[in-house]
């Protein structure tokens, strides 16, 4: 693969998106600690953040951290819109976005310096046009790897714009905390502090056969890689391969059939995207979040790709019903499913036995009839007057 010798991939994140939102739509609460969300707190303001409050944190304890704060509850339509608006200022200043999440992206803007102008010029006009077109301040971070620039605009928020020369490359990385390295979260980073290495310069000292016997193969190879900033991944515009769902449960005993049931809307909102998107999936991957906040996954693989919910839900649940007992000893405040392995519906579809075709058939009929009436118009019985939380924003799918 390609990567060009000057720093032209941009990496652009709005800052504190939800909580940016809420500001931009109520003068009121500009230059103010704001917390959005109701019994986790979902995004916080840098005023608030400089406080001491992170995400994700139990409103309880941010409220006592952070007495003066404003809580906001959520409200994910307005975020959604805000997203869209700020991916069509992406597409209108280069033709290569490869989205990460609903507020961030990278841009490759290397063929671009005859129409817009140095990369370090198009990230200034970039951030002016988030400005003036969607009201939110975005950071921009610029440089020759996709590793080195999302780390740039790490760096430089809130606000802010940093280019990386590549003559400095090393010297900007290297005095960085070894959390800066993409992969390395806190289980990774206590590895490392454990033998005293706290900065990205004494990850690269080492040599990389160490970083294996720490870490293991896969991890000690990539970080020691991004340690000399080799990335060669390019800016990519493709589809997306996975998608998911979640749904925070706040803290207290969770019962089997209440985390059955919000499994249940999880996966049959899942299903009707993958039809909407007219893909299959072929892995099912549960997502746990105990109560203090350590994360696990669980996947299962199908026997054959499909978009039929009975199916992605059979395995869903079969992953729940094994990782119970661990629910049980630990307690749990997310759950959440991952659909991966994607596919185009097309192909799959003329191999399904008849049965499984039928079965879909049905989905499909019930996914026109929520289109024309609503989301509520069917729903499954489990579901009946129960709420079915907060609707999370999503890159297109």
């Amino acid at each position: 693969m390609f990567v060009s010798g000057d720093p032209t991939i941009l990496h652009a994140d709005v800052d504190s998106f939800y909580a940016s939102v809420e500001q931009r739509d109520n003068p009121a609460l500009r230059g103010r600690p704001v917390m959005v969300g109701s019994g986790v707190v979902l995004a916080a303001s840098y005023e608030a953040k400089v406080l001491g409050i992170s995400t994700p944190i139990g409103m309880a304890v941010a409220r006592r951290t952070c007495p003066g704060a404003v809580v906001v509850p959520p409200r994910m339509s307005a975020y959604s819109e805000a997203s869209k608006a700020l991916f069509q200022v992406f597409a209108q200043t280069s033709p290569f976005v490869e989205g990460l999440s609903i507020d961030e992206a990278f841009l490759e803007v290397g063929g671009l310096r005859r129409i817009s102008g140095s990369p370090s010029q198009i990230a200034t006009s970039l951030r002016r046009d988030v400005l003036e077109s969607v009201g939110l301040p975005i950071s921009v971070g610029v440089a020759r790897t996709k590793f080195l620039a999302k780390v740039a605009s790490s760096v430089a928020k809130p606000d802010g714009l940093l280019v990386v020369p590549v003559d400095s490359e090393l010297d900007f990385l290297h005095p960085l905390a070894v959390e800066r390295l993409w992969g390395v979260g806190g289980v990774t980073a206590a590895k490392l502090r454990e033998r005293g290495i706290t900065t990205v310069r004494q990850v690269a000292h080492l040599p990389e056969k160490d970083l294996v016997e720490i870490l293991g193969q896969a991890a000690g190879r990539h970080i020691h890689a991004l340690s000399h900033n080799r990335d060669p991944r390019p800016v990519q515009v493709r589809r997306r391969r996975s998608m998911g769902a979640q749904r925070a449960l706040g803290r207290g005993s969770q019962s089997i059939q209440a985390l059955e049931t919000d499994l249940v809307g999880l996966v049959d909102g899942l299903g009707r995207r993958l039809r909407a998107a007219d893909r299959t999936c072929q892995t099912v991957t549960l997502r746990i979040r105990f109560d203090d906040y350590m994360r696990v996954t669980r996947s299962h693989t199908l026997p054959r790709s499909t978009a039929h919910t009975k199916a992605i839900l059979a395995a869903a649940r079969e992953l729940l019903a094994k990782a119970m007992p661990m629910i049980q000893r630990r307690g749990i405040t997310l759950v959440g499913v991952t659909l991966s392995g994607l596919g185009d519906v097309g192909p799959v579809q003329l191999e399904l036995p008849v049965p499984t075709f039928s079965a879909l058939t049905v989905d499909m009929a019930v996914d026109r009839v929520r289109d024309k009436f609503g989301s509520s118009a069917i729903t499954r019985a489990v579901l009946l007057g129960r709420n079915q939380g907060l609707s999370v924003p999503l890159l297109p799918d």
